[in-house]
């Protein structure tokens, strides 16, 4: 789990930003496969809004950081 972060911290402002638009995308799309029924689709939503937590939170830390 610590390379995760690792590897978003080494990511700059914009890059954080298109991977949080296709995290987002992601999320919606598995979405749609839990509701019709493939439960497959569960272990990798559960990742991807950790992914997306972890990339909003690096966002939010560079934004106080330039204030």
């Amino acid at each position: 789990m610590a390379r995760r972060v690792e590897k978003y911290r080494e990511m700059n402002a914009s890059e954080l930003e298109i991977q949080q638009r296709e995290l987002a995308e992601q999320i919606f799309r598995l979405r749609f496969q839990l509701a019709a029924g493939q439960a497959e689709g569960l272990k990798k939503m559960r990742e991807a809004r950790k992914d997306l937590a972890r990339v909003k939170t690096l966002l939010r830390e560079n934004e106080l950081r330039k204030a």
